[in-house]
């Protein structure tokens, strides 16, 4: 603000242009903006980092191909975002697309911000994959957990957790692992199984599985305490996890419209290309009631 209100002084006496006030009022105004989203993230896990879990729902490969496009989407918007991305765990689709992905998006508030992408997101399109040039409705599901640090102690009993190994690698060729490096994790008291093929050694996978059950666990307890608060308070909005939250209409029209909070935009294929901030900010402004 300081430096707008300077620059602008300049310009009244003739020595700036509009073009520089234009420029500065942009930034400035993006400053703010971004200020106002982070004090929305006021929840010690939004500051985190986060894992997030594409699946594609009932359909073959229509569905897998959607997960494969918002898997492009939030890698984007990550990228743009300036988080680093990691792919956890992958499974391809048997035609196309993916039948599921984990993803680390590392960074400050990267789960503050991601928080808002819990739940299925459904495609309508004119499908290339039939021949007929028919309409077809797809879903996936996002999941979106923080990744707790060192200095949050989630204790695991080692007895409730099993182990599986295999192969890690994808289509085939000199991307299969000869050994199983690649590991699985069930834990029997929440039924949650982790998979895990990111690095090199069984060991470091069994590390990082058991850093993804702890921020699996610690998210459990963040839900409960959230369901509790629901409950106390009737005038708020309930979270529904899992449930449909945002349709994406690329014919007969082009529509991106979230169903929580009204926002919507003709302009699909920006959202798709990782322009989500707008849907994110609109969801915070109103969970947190401003």
């Amino acid at each position: 603000m300081d430096d707008l209100t300077v620059l602008y002084d300049f310009f009244k006496v003739g020595e700036a242009s509009d073009a520089d006030v234009d420029e500065q009022y942009a930034k400035t105004l993006k400053s703010i903006e971004a200020l106002e989203f982070k004090n929305m993230l006021g929840h010690e896990e939004d500051q985190m980092s986060a894992v997030l879990n594409i699946n594609a729902g009932a359909g073959g490969t229509e569905s897998c191909d959607w997960a494969s496009m918002l898997m492009r989407m939030y890698i984007m918007w990550a990228e743009k975002s300036g988080y680093a991305v990691k792919e956890i765990d992958l499974q391809e689709g048997e035609g196309a697309g993916i039948k599921s992905v984990a993803l680390e998006v590392d960074g400050e508030f990267a789960y503050g911000y991601l928080k808002a992408e819990n739940g299925v997101h459904r495609l309508v399109r004119i499908s290339p994959f039939d021949s007929n040039a028919r309409r077809h409705t797809s879903f996936a599901s996002v999941f979106v957990f923080p990744l707790i640090d060192d200095t949050i102690d989630i204790e695991i009993n080692p007895a409730d957790v099993t182990w599986d190994t295999f192969r890690s690698g994808g289509a085939g060729g000199q991307n299969v692992n000869k050994v199983e490096t690649a590991v699985r994790l069930k834990h029997a008291p929440t039924g949650i199984i982790i998979e895990c093929q990111q690095e090199r050694s069984q060991l470091q996978n069994k590390e990082k599985a058991l850093k993804l059950l702890q921020s699996r666990l610690y998210q459990l307890e963040i839900q409960k305490q959230t369901e509790a608060k629901e409950k106390m308070d009737s005038q708020k909005k309930r979270i529904e996890w899992g449930s449909q939250i945002r349709n994406y209409v690329l014919h007969p029209y082009k529509l991106v419209k979230d169903l929580r909070t009204g926002l919507e935009t003709s302009d699909p294929q920006k959202v798709l290309d990782g322009g989500l901030d707008d849907f994110m900010k609109a969801y915070l402004m109103e969970s947190s009631g401003n």
